[in-house]
């Protein structure tokens, strides 16, 4: 695709996106890599414009340079980020009590700690996000099963078998500790990602490695 054109499918995508204010946000595209400027007013929406550009076909790259300026006067002091994050943190039924430490300097936010899924770690970084006064977010935290390497590789070929959307044979899955290697070849993009959200959904994955082919 023509980088003029994907420049401004990504203009479109980030003007239609009601959760991005797109005035201060400036795009330039080489060879399929965007790089998106400019400032938004907080971090959620810093986040949500670097999706929605991943989002356009033909991307084949990101460079992230948005920054993030709070609206107003009064930024918000580090301890009542943490604060809140603590407080958001603690109500949330996903994560475990105690699991997540919050440490924030200067607006940017630090996690540590330990839980058994990845959706757990995503969805801390989540709440953080939202907050008003986060620059930024750094995920610390440690993704640790309870279970063991070959009960993780048979929870993913068993979760690949039961997706209609995947052919379990065409995949070879490798554990080692809690990293996944996904290898083989599919016929279409939803195949291999139904396949890579198979892998994150085991417990105790911290990364998974796709290497799939598209015939």
């Amino acid at each position: 695709m023509n980088d003029n054109i994907l420049r401004q499918i990504i203009i479109d995508e980030l003007e239609f996106e009601p959760s991005i204010d797109a005035a201060n946000i400036g795009v330039a595209v080489d060879n399929g890599v965007v790089t998106l400027t400019g400032h938004v007013s907080t971090f959620a929406q810093k986040a949500a414009a670097e999706n929605a550009a991943l989002s356009v076909k033909g991307v084949k790259g990101l460079a992230q340079e948005i920054e993030v300026r709070p609206f107003g006067a009064n930024v918000t002091a580090d301890d009542e980020i943490a604060r809140r994050a603590l407080h958001t943190i603690g109500w949330n039924t996903v994560i475990p009590d105690g699991a997540v430490q919050v440490r924030v300097q200067n607006g940017w936010v630090t996690l540590t700690g330990k839980v058994e899924w990845q959706y757990q770690k995503v969805a801390a970084v989540d709440i953080i996000r939202h907050l008003q006064g986060v620059l930024g977010v750094d995920s610390n935290i440690e993704v640790k099963p309870r279970t063991s390497v070959s009960d993780v590789k048979k929870r993913i070929e068993d979760a690949l078998k039961r997706n209609a959307e995947v052919k379990a044979k065409a995949i070879d899955v490798n554990v080692s500790g809690g990293k996944v290697t996904l290898d083989g070849m599919v016929h279409t993009w939803a195949e291999r990602s139904a396949a890579v959200r198979a892998a994150w959904a085991a417990p105790g994955v911290h990364m998974v490695e796709d290497r799939i082919r598209i015939a």
